[in-house]
Protein backbone atom coordinates (compact mmCIF):
# COMPACT_ATOMS: atom_id res chain seq x y z
CA UNK A 1 0.00 0.00 0.00
CA UNK A 2 1.50 3.32 -1.12
CA UNK A 3 1.81 6.43 1.01
CA UNK A 4 -0.88 8.38 -0.86
CA UNK A 5 -3.42 5.59 -0.43
CA UNK A 6 -2.63 5.29 3.23
CA UNK A 7 -3.10 9.04 3.70
CA UNK A 8 -6.49 8.95 1.92
CA UNK A 9 -7.66 6.06 4.12
CA UNK A 10 -6.55 7.86 7.27
CA UNK A 11 -8.22 11.06 6.11
CA UNK A 12 -11.46 9.21 5.39
CA UNK A 13 -11.31 7.48 8.76
CA UNK A 14 -10.74 10.84 10.45
CA UNK A 15 -13.77 12.31 8.74
CA UNK A 16 -15.86 9.32 9.81
CA UNK A 17 -14.71 9.74 13.40
CA UNK A 18 -15.62 13.42 13.40
CA UNK A 19 -19.00 12.72 11.80
CA UNK A 20 -19.72 10.01 14.33
CA UNK A 21 -18.60 12.25 17.18
CA UNK A 22 -20.81 15.06 15.91
CA UNK A 23 -23.80 12.74 15.71
CA UNK A 24 -23.09 11.48 19.22
CA UNK A 25 -22.84 15.01 20.60
CA UNK A 26 -25.99 16.08 18.84
CA UNK A 27 -27.83 13.05 20.18
CA UNK A 28 -26.65 13.68 23.76
CA UNK A 29 -27.09 17.42 23.84
CA UNK A 30 -29.93 19.76 22.98
CA UNK A 31 -33.50 18.59 23.28
CA UNK A 32 -33.84 15.00 24.39
CA UNK A 33 -37.55 14.86 23.65
CA UNK A 34 -39.21 16.27 20.52
CA UNK A 35 -42.50 18.18 20.70
CA UNK A 36 -44.49 15.11 19.75
CA UNK A 37 -46.72 13.13 22.09
CA UNK A 38 -45.13 9.82 23.01
CA UNK A 39 -48.65 8.50 23.53
CA UNK A 40 -50.60 9.60 20.46
CA UNK A 41 -48.05 10.99 18.02
CA UNK A 42 -49.82 14.36 17.86
CA UNK A 43 -47.75 17.54 18.06
CA UNK A 44 -47.80 19.41 21.35
CA UNK A 45 -47.29 23.09 22.02
CA UNK A 46 -49.23 24.10 18.94
CA UNK A 47 -52.59 25.83 18.59
CA UNK A 48 -53.56 23.69 15.61
CA UNK A 49 -53.97 20.66 17.87
CA UNK A 50 -55.99 22.27 20.63
CA UNK A 51 -53.18 23.98 22.46
CA UNK A 52 -51.92 21.28 24.84
CA UNK A 53 -48.64 22.52 26.30
CA UNK A 54 -45.79 20.65 27.98
CA UNK A 55 -42.17 21.48 28.78
CA UNK A 56 -40.52 18.29 27.52
CA UNK A 57 -36.88 19.22 28.13
CA UNK A 58 -36.89 20.81 31.59
CA UNK A 59 -33.57 21.36 33.32
CA UNK A 60 -33.51 22.78 36.84
CA UNK A 61 -31.08 25.64 37.28
CA UNK A 62 -28.83 25.90 40.32
CA UNK A 63 -30.57 28.33 42.71
CA UNK A 64 -28.50 31.39 43.53
CA UNK A 65 -26.37 30.98 46.65
CA UNK A 66 -26.95 27.22 46.83
CA UNK A 67 -25.00 24.02 46.16
CA UNK A 68 -26.28 20.67 44.92
CA UNK A 69 -26.45 17.90 47.52
CA UNK A 70 -26.71 14.51 45.88
CA UNK A 71 -28.87 12.30 48.09
CA UNK A 72 -28.33 8.72 49.13
CA UNK A 73 -28.21 6.30 52.03
CA UNK A 74 -26.39 6.97 55.29
CA UNK A 75 -26.35 6.08 58.97
CA UNK A 76 -28.29 8.80 60.75
CA UNK A 77 -27.68 9.47 64.41
CA UNK A 78 -24.81 9.76 66.85
CA UNK A 79 -21.40 8.30 66.08
CA UNK A 80 -19.89 8.80 69.50
CA UNK A 81 -20.81 8.14 73.11
CA UNK A 82 -24.10 9.68 74.26
CA UNK A 83 -22.54 11.68 77.09
CA UNK A 84 -25.74 13.69 77.63
CA UNK A 85 -27.73 10.45 78.15
CA UNK A 86 -30.48 11.83 75.91
CA UNK A 87 -30.93 8.67 73.83
CA UNK A 88 -32.66 10.85 71.25
CA UNK A 89 -30.43 10.18 68.23
CA UNK A 90 -30.18 6.41 67.89
CA UNK A 91 -28.24 5.26 64.84
CA UNK A 92 -30.33 3.94 61.93
CA UNK A 93 -29.97 3.61 58.18
CA UNK A 94 -32.08 6.02 56.13
CA UNK A 95 -32.13 7.57 52.66
CA UNK A 96 -32.78 11.11 51.47
CA UNK A 97 -33.47 12.54 48.03
CA UNK A 98 -31.18 15.01 46.32
CA UNK A 99 -31.73 18.69 47.05
CA UNK A 100 -30.15 22.13 46.95
CA UNK A 101 -28.87 23.83 50.09
CA UNK A 102 -27.62 27.30 50.95
CA UNK A 103 -23.84 27.40 50.79
CA UNK A 104 -23.75 29.35 54.05
CA UNK A 105 -26.05 30.38 56.85
CA UNK A 106 -28.50 33.15 55.96
CA UNK A 107 -26.68 36.38 56.77
CA UNK A 108 -27.68 39.66 58.40
CA UNK A 109 -27.60 41.49 55.07
CA UNK A 110 -29.86 38.89 53.44
CA UNK A 111 -32.33 39.12 56.29
CA UNK A 112 -32.22 42.92 56.19
CA UNK A 113 -33.24 42.74 52.52
CA UNK A 114 -36.30 40.79 53.66
CA UNK A 115 -37.08 43.34 56.39
CA UNK A 116 -36.68 46.22 53.93
CA UNK A 117 -39.19 44.63 51.55
CA UNK A 118 -41.72 44.08 54.36
CA UNK A 119 -41.35 47.67 55.51
CA UNK A 120 -41.77 49.03 51.98
CA UNK A 121 -44.79 46.89 51.10
CA UNK A 122 -46.67 46.63 54.41
CA UNK A 123 -45.12 49.34 56.58
CA UNK A 124 -47.83 51.95 56.09
CA UNK A 125 -50.98 49.81 56.38
CA UNK A 126 -49.78 46.75 58.30
CA UNK A 127 -46.64 47.72 60.27
CA UNK A 128 -47.12 44.72 62.55
CA UNK A 129 -45.98 42.45 59.70
CA UNK A 130 -42.59 44.15 59.80
CA UNK A 131 -42.33 44.31 63.58
CA UNK A 132 -43.25 40.65 63.98
CA UNK A 133 -40.44 39.63 61.61
CA UNK A 134 -37.65 41.46 63.44
CA UNK A 135 -35.03 39.22 65.07
CA UNK A 136 -34.89 39.38 68.84
CA UNK A 137 -31.73 41.44 69.27
CA UNK A 138 -32.22 41.33 73.05
CA UNK A 139 -31.25 37.67 72.80
CA UNK A 140 -27.66 38.92 73.15
CA UNK A 141 -28.30 40.29 76.63
CA UNK A 142 -26.90 38.46 79.61
CA UNK A 143 -27.73 39.06 83.24
CA UNK A 144 -24.08 38.80 84.21
CA UNK A 145 -22.28 39.72 81.00
CA UNK A 146 -21.73 42.82 78.86
CA UNK A 147 -23.18 42.30 75.38
CA UNK A 148 -24.81 45.67 74.77
CA UNK A 149 -22.72 46.36 71.66
CA UNK A 150 -24.19 43.25 70.04
CA UNK A 151 -27.75 44.22 70.98
CA UNK A 152 -27.37 47.56 69.28
CA UNK A 153 -25.14 46.68 66.32
CA UNK A 154 -25.11 43.02 65.32
CA UNK A 155 -28.11 43.04 62.95
CA UNK A 156 -27.64 46.48 61.39
CA UNK A 157 -23.96 47.46 61.43
CA UNK A 158 -22.09 47.04 58.13
CA UNK A 159 -19.28 45.25 59.96
CA UNK A 160 -21.63 42.32 60.64
CA UNK A 161 -23.34 42.21 57.23
CA UNK A 162 -21.84 38.84 56.29
CA UNK A 163 -22.32 37.25 59.68
CA UNK A 164 -25.15 34.73 60.25
CA UNK A 165 -28.43 36.23 61.41
CA UNK A 166 -29.50 35.12 64.90
CA UNK A 167 -32.41 35.90 67.19
CA UNK A 168 -34.84 34.48 64.63
CA UNK A 169 -37.48 32.02 65.75
CA UNK A 170 -38.55 28.92 63.85
CA UNK A 171 -41.87 30.61 63.10
CA UNK A 172 -40.15 33.67 61.63
CA UNK A 173 -38.01 31.48 59.40
CA UNK A 174 -41.12 29.97 57.78
CA UNK A 175 -42.22 33.43 56.67
CA UNK A 176 -38.73 34.22 55.35
CA UNK A 177 -38.70 31.05 53.22
CA UNK A 178 -42.13 31.92 51.76
CA UNK A 179 -40.97 35.47 50.97
CA UNK A 180 -37.80 34.19 49.28
CA UNK A 181 -39.87 31.80 47.15
CA UNK A 182 -42.14 34.63 46.02
CA UNK A 183 -39.29 36.98 45.12
CA UNK A 184 -37.43 34.33 43.10
CA UNK A 185 -40.60 33.32 41.25
CA UNK A 186 -41.48 36.95 40.58
CA UNK A 187 -38.05 37.56 39.03
CA UNK A 188 -38.37 34.39 36.93
CA UNK A 189 -41.74 35.51 35.54
CA UNK A 190 -40.33 38.95 34.79
CA UNK A 191 -37.51 37.21 32.91
CA UNK A 192 -39.94 35.43 30.57
CA UNK A 193 -41.96 38.65 30.18
CA UNK A 194 -45.02 37.30 31.94
CA UNK A 195 -44.82 40.05 34.58
CA UNK A 196 -43.72 43.66 34.49
CA UNK A 197 -41.08 44.87 36.91
CA UNK A 198 -42.88 46.73 39.67
CA UNK A 199 -40.96 48.12 42.65
CA UNK A 200 -44.02 49.98 43.95
CA UNK A 201 -46.03 47.05 45.28
CA UNK A 202 -48.12 47.75 48.36
CA UNK A 203 -50.38 45.69 50.62
CA UNK A 204 -52.26 42.94 48.77
CA UNK A 205 -50.80 44.10 45.43
CA UNK A 206 -47.54 42.27 46.18
CA UNK A 207 -46.64 39.17 44.19
CA UNK A 208 -47.48 35.89 45.91
CA UNK A 209 -46.81 32.55 44.24
CA UNK A 210 -49.91 30.75 45.45
CA UNK A 211 -52.14 33.74 44.68
CA UNK A 212 -50.66 33.88 41.17
CA UNK A 213 -51.22 30.16 40.60
CA UNK A 214 -54.80 30.50 41.81
CA UNK A 215 -55.42 33.18 39.15
CA UNK A 216 -56.01 35.97 41.67
CA UNK A 217 -52.87 38.06 41.19
CA UNK A 218 -53.59 41.07 38.97
CA UNK A 219 -50.72 43.36 39.90
CA UNK A 220 -47.95 43.53 37.30
CA UNK A 221 -49.23 41.03 34.73
CA UNK A 222 -48.23 41.95 31.18
CA UNK A 223 -51.11 42.47 28.79
CA UNK A 224 -49.53 41.53 25.49
CA UNK A 225 -46.47 39.49 26.41
CA UNK A 226 -45.57 36.41 28.34
CA UNK A 227 -47.07 33.06 27.57
CA UNK A 228 -49.09 32.95 24.36
CA UNK A 229 -52.52 31.39 24.82
CA UNK A 230 -52.38 28.44 22.41
CA UNK A 231 -55.92 27.40 23.24
CA UNK A 232 -57.15 30.77 22.04
CA UNK A 233 -54.59 32.29 19.64
CA UNK A 234 -56.69 35.46 19.29
CA UNK A 235 -56.34 36.20 23.01
CA UNK A 236 -53.89 39.10 23.17
CA UNK A 237 -53.67 38.95 26.96
CA UNK A 238 -52.02 35.54 26.96
CA UNK A 239 -52.01 33.19 29.93
CA UNK A 240 -50.31 32.80 33.29
CA UNK A 241 -47.24 30.74 33.94
CA UNK A 242 -47.84 27.32 35.48
CA UNK A 243 -45.89 24.53 37.13
CA UNK A 244 -45.96 22.72 33.81
CA UNK A 245 -43.83 25.47 32.26
CA UNK A 246 -40.96 24.75 34.64
CA UNK A 247 -40.46 28.44 35.46
CA UNK A 248 -41.81 28.57 39.02
CA UNK A 249 -39.47 27.14 41.64
CA UNK A 250 -40.48 24.30 43.99
CA UNK A 251 -40.01 26.77 46.83
CA UNK A 252 -37.55 27.37 49.67
CA UNK A 253 -37.91 25.72 53.08
CA UNK A 254 -35.96 24.55 56.08
CA UNK A 255 -34.18 21.21 55.69
CA UNK A 256 -35.51 18.21 57.54
CA UNK A 257 -33.31 16.84 60.29
CA UNK A 258 -32.30 13.95 58.02
CA UNK A 259 -31.43 16.27 55.11
CA UNK A 260 -29.42 18.61 57.30
CA UNK A 261 -27.47 15.78 58.92
CA UNK A 262 -26.83 14.04 55.58
CA UNK A 263 -25.50 17.27 54.08
CA UNK A 264 -23.39 18.05 57.16
CA UNK A 265 -21.60 14.68 57.13
CA UNK A 266 -20.52 15.26 53.51
CA UNK A 267 -19.47 11.66 53.04
CA UNK A 268 -19.03 11.76 49.27
CA UNK A 269 -15.29 11.99 49.84
CA UNK A 270 -15.42 8.74 51.82
CA UNK A 271 -17.36 6.72 49.26
CA UNK A 272 -15.68 3.76 47.55
CA UNK A 273 -17.56 1.40 45.20
CA UNK A 274 -20.96 2.03 46.77
CA UNK A 275 -19.78 1.87 50.38
CA UNK A 276 -18.69 4.40 53.00
CA UNK A 277 -15.05 3.59 53.65
CA UNK A 278 -14.66 5.54 56.85
CA UNK A 279 -17.02 7.34 59.22
CA UNK A 280 -16.61 10.75 60.76
CA UNK A 281 -17.13 12.58 64.01
CA UNK A 282 -17.29 15.97 62.30
CA UNK A 283 -18.05 17.33 58.81
CA UNK A 284 -14.35 17.15 57.95
CA UNK A 285 -12.34 14.00 57.32
CA UNK A 286 -10.67 13.36 60.64
CA UNK A 287 -11.52 13.13 64.30
CA UNK A 288 -9.38 16.10 65.24
CA UNK A 289 -10.60 19.65 65.64
CA UNK A 290 -7.40 21.04 64.09
CA UNK A 291 -6.04 21.04 60.55
CA UNK A 292 -3.16 18.62 59.98
CA UNK A 293 -1.91 19.94 56.64
CA UNK A 294 1.53 21.52 56.67
CA UNK A 295 0.37 24.91 55.42
CA UNK A 296 -2.51 25.12 57.94
CA UNK A 297 -1.13 22.91 60.70
CA UNK A 298 -2.84 23.41 64.02
CA UNK A 299 -5.59 25.75 62.79
CA UNK A 300 -9.03 25.28 64.35
CA UNK A 301 -11.60 23.96 61.83
CA UNK A 302 -14.75 25.50 63.33
CA UNK A 303 -15.96 28.31 65.56
CA UNK A 304 -16.79 26.80 68.96
CA UNK A 305 -16.00 27.16 72.66
CA UNK A 306 -12.93 25.19 73.72
CA UNK A 307 -13.63 25.37 77.43
CA UNK A 308 -14.84 27.49 80.31
CA UNK A 309 -13.75 31.05 79.65
CA UNK A 310 -12.00 30.14 76.38
CA UNK A 311 -14.03 31.45 73.45
CA UNK A 312 -11.21 32.47 71.10
CA UNK A 313 -7.74 31.65 72.46
CA UNK A 314 -4.92 33.90 73.55
CA UNK A 315 -3.85 37.14 71.89
CA UNK A 316 -1.42 36.53 69.04
CA UNK A 317 -2.58 32.95 68.69
CA UNK A 318 -6.36 32.99 68.43
CA UNK A 319 -8.09 29.64 68.02
CA UNK A 320 -10.95 30.55 65.71
CA UNK A 321 -10.80 34.35 65.84
CA UNK A 322 -14.43 34.33 66.90
CA UNK A 323 -15.34 35.82 70.24
CA UNK A 324 -18.94 35.19 69.26
CA UNK A 325 -20.04 34.44 65.67
CA UNK A 326 -17.63 34.73 62.76
CA UNK A 327 -18.02 35.91 59.17
CA UNK A 328 -19.31 33.26 56.77
CA UNK A 329 -16.70 31.18 54.90
CA UNK A 330 -14.12 31.73 57.62
CA UNK A 331 -13.49 27.97 57.75
CA UNK A 332 -13.10 25.32 55.05
CA UNK A 333 -16.23 23.72 53.54
CA UNK A 334 -17.14 20.05 53.63
CA UNK A 335 -17.16 17.77 50.58
CA UNK A 336 -20.42 19.27 49.29
CA UNK A 337 -19.02 22.80 49.48
CA UNK A 338 -21.14 23.72 52.52
CA UNK A 339 -19.64 26.08 55.10
CA UNK A 340 -20.07 26.05 58.88
CA UNK A 341 -22.21 22.93 59.16
CA UNK A 342 -20.63 22.62 62.57
CA UNK A 343 -19.91 25.64 64.72
CA UNK A 344 -20.55 29.37 64.33
CA UNK A 345 -24.34 29.09 64.80
CA UNK A 346 -26.59 26.10 65.33
CA UNK A 347 -29.38 25.84 62.77
CA UNK A 348 -33.13 25.30 62.79
CA UNK A 349 -34.51 22.28 60.96
CA UNK A 350 -38.08 21.46 60.00
CA UNK A 351 -38.80 18.60 62.42
CA UNK A 352 -40.87 18.66 65.58
CA UNK A 353 -38.74 17.27 68.40
CA UNK A 354 -39.37 13.81 69.86
CA UNK A 355 -36.85 11.58 71.55
CA UNK A 356 -38.15 8.46 69.74
CA UNK A 357 -37.33 8.26 66.04
CA UNK A 358 -37.64 4.50 65.51
CA UNK A 359 -41.11 4.75 64.00
CA UNK A 360 -40.20 7.27 61.32
CA UNK A 361 -39.93 6.25 57.67
CA UNK A 362 -36.54 4.99 56.53
CA UNK A 363 -36.87 7.13 53.38
CA UNK A 364 -37.04 10.90 53.93
CA UNK A 365 -37.79 10.53 57.67
CA UNK A 366 -39.63 13.49 59.15
CA UNK A 367 -41.86 14.31 62.09
CA UNK A 368 -44.17 17.30 61.96
CA UNK A 369 -46.46 16.82 58.96
CA UNK A 370 -49.53 19.05 59.00
CA UNK A 371 -51.36 18.60 55.71
CA UNK A 372 -53.28 21.60 54.40
CA UNK A 373 -55.40 22.45 51.37
CA UNK A 374 -56.33 25.76 49.79
CA UNK A 375 -59.64 26.98 51.16
CA UNK A 376 -62.54 26.80 48.69
CA UNK A 377 -66.13 28.04 48.69
CA UNK A 378 -69.22 25.87 48.28
CA UNK A 379 -68.87 25.99 44.50
CA UNK A 380 -65.27 24.76 44.60
CA UNK A 381 -63.55 28.08 43.86
CA UNK A 382 -60.58 29.33 45.87
CA UNK A 383 -61.44 31.94 48.48
CA UNK A 384 -60.18 35.41 47.74
CA UNK A 385 -56.73 36.31 48.99
CA UNK A 386 -56.53 38.17 52.29
CA UNK A 387 -55.43 41.78 52.85
CA UNK A 388 -51.77 40.71 52.64
CA UNK A 389 -52.28 39.04 49.27
CA UNK A 390 -52.10 35.47 50.62
CA UNK A 391 -54.36 32.52 49.83
CA UNK A 392 -56.12 31.06 52.86
CA UNK A 393 -55.35 27.43 53.70
CA UNK A 394 -57.25 24.97 55.88
CA UNK A 395 -56.33 21.76 57.61
CA UNK A 396 -56.93 18.70 55.44
CA UNK A 397 -60.03 16.75 56.38
CA UNK A 398 -59.64 13.40 58.10
CA UNK A 399 -60.33 10.40 55.91
CA UNK A 400 -60.35 6.96 57.52
CA UNK A 401 -60.35 5.29 54.09
CA UNK A 402 -56.95 6.67 53.12
CA UNK A 403 -54.03 4.26 53.15
CA UNK A 404 -51.23 6.87 53.31
CA UNK A 405 -52.64 9.12 56.03
CA UNK A 406 -55.88 9.51 57.96
CA UNK A 407 -55.40 12.78 59.84
CA UNK A 408 -53.84 16.12 58.92
CA UNK A 409 -51.73 16.60 62.07
CA UNK A 410 -49.18 13.86 62.54
CA UNK A 411 -46.64 15.29 64.96
CA UNK A 412 -47.88 13.05 67.78
CA UNK A 413 -47.90 9.88 65.73
CA UNK A 414 -46.42 6.94 67.69
CA UNK A 415 -45.08 9.09 70.50
CA UNK A 416 -47.11 7.30 73.16
CA UNK A 417 -49.54 9.96 74.33
CA UNK A 418 -53.29 9.46 74.55
CA UNK A 419 -54.18 11.43 71.45
CA UNK A 420 -51.88 9.28 69.36
CA UNK A 421 -53.92 6.20 70.14
CA UNK A 422 -56.30 5.02 67.41
CA UNK A 423 -58.79 4.31 70.21
CA UNK A 424 -58.67 7.87 71.54
CA UNK A 425 -61.71 10.09 71.57
CA UNK A 426 -62.21 13.38 73.40
CA UNK A 427 -63.29 12.81 76.97
CA UNK A 428 -61.93 9.28 76.98
CA UNK A 429 -59.96 8.72 80.15
CA UNK A 430 -58.84 5.25 79.15
CA UNK A 431 -55.65 4.43 77.35
CA UNK A 432 -51.95 5.00 77.78
CA UNK A 433 -50.75 7.79 80.03
CA UNK A 434 -49.55 10.88 78.24
CA UNK A 435 -45.80 10.86 77.70
CA UNK A 436 -45.46 14.59 77.13
CA UNK A 437 -47.18 16.62 79.84
CA UNK A 438 -45.98 20.04 78.70
CA UNK A 439 -45.19 22.51 81.45
CA UNK A 440 -45.38 19.89 84.23
CA UNK A 441 -43.00 17.07 83.46
CA UNK A 442 -41.44 18.23 80.19
CA UNK A 443 -40.93 21.19 77.84
CA UNK A 444 -41.77 19.10 74.77
CA UNK A 445 -44.90 19.76 72.74
CA UNK A 446 -45.83 20.27 69.09
CA UNK A 447 -44.34 23.78 69.11
CA UNK A 448 -40.87 22.50 69.96
CA UNK A 449 -38.53 22.02 66.99
CA UNK A 450 -35.11 20.53 66.43
CA UNK A 451 -31.93 22.49 65.89
CA UNK A 452 -28.63 20.96 64.80
CA UNK A 453 -24.92 21.73 64.77
CA UNK A 454 -22.80 23.28 67.47
CA UNK A 455 -22.48 27.03 67.86
CA UNK A 456 -19.92 29.60 68.96
CA UNK A 457 -20.95 29.10 72.59
CA UNK A 458 -20.99 25.25 72.52
CA UNK A 459 -18.35 22.68 73.40
CA UNK A 460 -17.00 20.31 70.74
CA UNK A 461 -19.53 17.56 71.59
CA UNK A 462 -22.27 19.46 69.75
CA UNK A 463 -20.15 19.80 66.58
CA UNK A 464 -21.04 16.19 65.78
CA UNK A 465 -23.84 16.34 63.15
CA UNK A 466 -25.58 13.36 64.76
CA UNK A 467 -26.44 15.30 67.93
CA UNK A 468 -29.63 17.32 68.24
CA UNK A 469 -31.42 19.64 70.63
CA UNK A 470 -34.74 21.42 70.73
CA UNK A 471 -36.21 24.88 71.29
CA UNK A 472 -39.70 26.39 71.32
CA UNK A 473 -40.60 27.64 67.84
CA UNK A 474 -41.44 31.13 69.15
CA UNK A 475 -38.02 31.76 70.71
CA UNK A 476 -34.96 33.34 69.11
CA UNK A 477 -31.49 32.99 70.62
CA UNK A 478 -28.02 34.43 70.07
CA UNK A 479 -26.69 31.09 68.82
CA UNK A 480 -29.34 29.66 66.44
CA UNK A 481 -29.53 30.67 62.78
CA UNK A 482 -30.72 28.84 59.67
CA UNK A 483 -30.19 28.06 56.00
CA UNK A 484 -32.71 27.10 53.31
CA UNK A 485 -33.04 24.15 50.96
CA UNK A 486 -34.91 23.55 47.70
CA UNK A 487 -36.11 20.20 46.37
CA UNK A 488 -34.45 18.73 43.31
CA UNK A 489 -36.99 18.16 40.53
CA UNK A 490 -36.47 15.13 38.30
CA UNK A 491 -33.14 13.34 38.06
CA UNK A 492 -31.31 12.84 41.34
CA UNK A 493 -27.92 13.29 39.66
CA UNK A 494 -26.31 16.14 37.77
CA UNK A 495 -23.33 15.98 35.45
CA UNK A 496 -20.23 17.33 37.20
CA UNK A 497 -18.37 20.26 35.70
CA UNK A 498 -14.85 18.87 35.54
CA UNK A 499 -13.38 22.28 34.77
CA UNK A 500 -14.75 23.72 38.02
CA UNK A 501 -14.23 20.61 40.13
CA UNK A 502 -12.08 21.21 43.18
CA UNK A 503 -10.83 19.28 46.14
CA UNK A 504 -12.54 20.73 49.17
CA UNK A 505 -12.06 17.89 51.61
CA UNK A 506 -9.63 19.05 54.29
Amino acid sequence: MNTLHTFKMRNSLTRLVFVGLALFISSCGGNKYKSISQTTGWKVNTSSNGGFEAELNYKQDLPVGMVFVEGGTFIMGQTEEDVMMDQNANSRQVSVSSFYMDETEVTNVSYREYLFWLSRVFGESYPEVYWNSLPDTNAWRSEMGFNDPMVNNYLRHAGFSHYPVVGVSWDQVQDYCAWRTDRVNELALIGVKSLKHNSEQFDDDNFNTETYRAGQYTGAVRKRNGYKNLRNPKDKIGRRGTQEDGILTPGFRLPTEAEWEFAAWGLIGNSIEGNISDGRYYPWDRNSLRDNRKKFAGEILANFKRGAGDNMGIAGSLNDAGSRTTEIKSFPPNDYGLFDMSGNVAEWVLDVYRDDADNQDDFMPFRGNVFTDKAKDEEGYYLEADSLGKIKTVEAEADKLRRNYQTAKNSDRYDGDIESSIYYSKGDSQGEAAVYDYGKTTLINDNVHVYKGGSWKDRSYWLNPGTKRYMNSEIGTDYIGFRCVMDRMGSQKIKPNKKKARKINR
